[in-house]
């Protein structure tokens, strides 16, 4: 469990790339039909990872709280299920009801979406404000694996009441940080290693 953290090839004020891609039951979604009115947290994901395990249920919560406010949610898995079986879309679908997602998690297939991103790892967060720029990329909390904190949404849920409140966006960002996207073989972007 290598940690790799984010790119943040995505500056504040960047809009937000727009992607279509398929759910686990096939339904199409793309980011205008995902946008909530007050902003949009897009975020990349898997099934296996111990940092996105770590978070699933606290994402969860928070998701639904965020939703209350106005700021829909969005998750994301570009990793190649062919070398990653345990990723695989049918496999997405259990993960998300196992922790209680209630939005749409989408299947990345080309890794495009990925890339346009500059996203590095799962989990990796982008904060969008409502009219698809960028607010914040960076961590959810401060826990990890194995630092024994426990997940709250500290620093993500800082950054929402900042954007909700017409304040600029945080100078200092602190990166995600989680197990790499499992690129294709040959598809690795020019940040990835």
């Amino acid at each position: 469990m290598a940690e790799t953290l984010s790119t943040f090839s995505l500056k504040p004020g960047d809009a937000a790339p727009e992607f279509e891609l398929p759910a686990a039951d096939g339904a199409l979604q793309s980011l205008t039909g995902a946008r909530g009115e007050k902003g949009t947290l897009v975020f990349f994901a898997c099934n296996h990872c111990p940092y996105v395990v770590m978070l699933a249920d606290a994402i969860a919560s928070i998701a639904n709280d965020l939703a209350d406010k106005g700021i829909a949610t969005v998750a994301i898995s570009s990793n190649d299920v062919e070398n990653y079986p345990q990723d695989s879309p049918e496999l997405m679908a259990s993960f998300a009801k196992e922790h209680g997602w209630e939005f749409p998690y989408l299947y990345d297939e080309s890794q495009d979406v990925a890339k346009a991103y500059g996203a590095a790892c799962t989990p990796d967060f982008f904060l969008f404000d409502s009219v698809g720029n960028l607010y914040y990329a960076g961590q959810f909390d401060d826990s990890r694996p194995k630092n024994g904190r426990q997940p709250d949404g500290a620093d993500l849920m800082a950054a929402v009441a900042d954007m909700l409140a017409g304040r600029s966006a945080p100078e200092r960002q602190l990166p995600s940080s989680g197990c790499n996207i499992k690129w294709k073989p040959g598809n690795e972007p020019a940040y990835f290693g």
